[in-house]
């Protein structure tokens, strides 16, 4: 039975990235009558990012956005909160790359979203990462995060999200932590999939990118790259594609499946990522190029009118690095639909008790 009563929830976010978070909060807000969630203050330490949030996250609202690296930051400057979000850096829990874990330099700085969890005690909080934080020094690390989180005062409901079965038009699992502070006893259930599959060719094409839309920039080709592309067809990349001798790429050991992958436009785009180099900018199904950031902006569910400041190499790591606002909406919702005790369609989590 939904309640009457009117509440807001006044967010800080650590790590906030471009704004994919803080915008799927909005827009969960705008859904959700009486329940709302506000940012007020928001952190990363990029500066262009930054930019990209102040510009389209405050517009004509009261809000800061300490730019600059969380351990130099005042924590005792955060203002109070209700709610918290940190999308903790995932580059030493991803499958790809050292994987350094905790051990790493940027394992240990989900503690700073613990530490703000002890001092405001915000009602909940949503926590985000990579798939692979879960295998992590064999689980340990993952089972750490989630005990700190729990010492701190918080009930735990993890999940690994398939963003394409909520909608979004990519692959994109990420592990999303909501925690509810002990007192309120309120059990959070996980969101059922809408079972809507949009496609790459759906998310760029319809309705067509307006011509004065910003981040439209293309990629130079080289002319090696364009003669390697029109050898390689939709869904396939340098090395499931047959491509003549001349055009294949001198690379021993690993094989990365995204090196100069096609999009296949009649499914949900692969992962988008922070990195652009050595062919990973990904790459349109038909024209023989690389996306271009508004194409990329696409896929991770930003509406045209979010613009992203800096050079044309910062946005595209500011767009890869960013939680799709589409998803992060639907788990919004069901955070309102929680603490306005609305009954909604949910499913039992993939991620066992840990």
């Amino acid at each position: 039975m939904k309640t009457n009563k009117n509440q807001e929830f006044k967010m800080a976010e650590l790590f906030c990235g471009p704004g994919g978070i803080a915008l799927g909060a909005k827009m969960a807000s705008e859904a959700i009558s009486n329940y709302s969630i506000r940012s007020i203050w928001a952190n990363d330490y990029d500066s262009d990012t930054c930019e990209t949030f102040r510009k389209n996250i405050f517009i004509g609202e009261n809000g800061e956005v300490v730019c600059g690296d969380i351990r130099k930051i005042d924590l005792n400057k955060v203002p109070e909160i209700d709610s918290l979000a940190f999308g903790f850096p995932c580059n030493d829990f991803s499958v790809v790359g050292e994987q350094k874990g905790i051990n790493g330099n940027y394992g240990p700085l989900y503690s700073y979203g613990i530490q703000i969890l002890r001092s405001r005690k915000p009602s909940w909080f949503f926590a985000e990462n990579v798939g692979g934080l879960r295998n992590s020094n064999d689980g340990n690390t993952f089972a750490k995060i989630l005990d700190d989180m729990r010492d701190a005062g918080y009930s735990v409901f993890p999940h690994l999200y398939k963003f394409e079965l909520y909608g979004v038009p990519q692959a994109r699992h990420r592990i999303i932590i909501i925690g509810i502070r002990n007192d309120l006893k309120l059990d959070f259930k996980i969101p059922k999939p809408s079972g809507v599959i949009k496609t790459a060719r759906e998310a760029i094409e319809i309705p067509p990118i307006p011509p004065d839309a910003e981040n439209t920039e293309l990629t130079r080709q080289s002319d090696i790259v364009v003669k390697r592309l029109k050898h390689i067809k939709p869904g396939e990349n340098a090395f499931t594609a047959k491509l003549p001798k001349e055009l294949r790429l001198q690379i021993n050991g690993a094989k990365i499946s995204q090196i100069y992958k096609r999009l296949d436009p009649d499914k949900p785009s692969y992962t988008i990522t922070g990195s652009g180099g050595g062919g990973t900018h990904v790459y349109h199904w038909a024209e023989p190029r690389a996306l271009t950031n508004r194409e990329r902006a696409r896929l991770q569910t930003f509406p045209d009118w979010y613009g992203f400041c800096g050079s044309k190499e910062s946005v595209r790591k500011q767009i890869g690095m960013a939680v799709p606002p589409d998803g992060a909406k639907v788990i919004f919702e069901a955070v309102l639909k929680t603490f306005a005790r609305i009954p909604y369609e949910h499913i039992q989590s993939n991620i066992s008790e840990i």
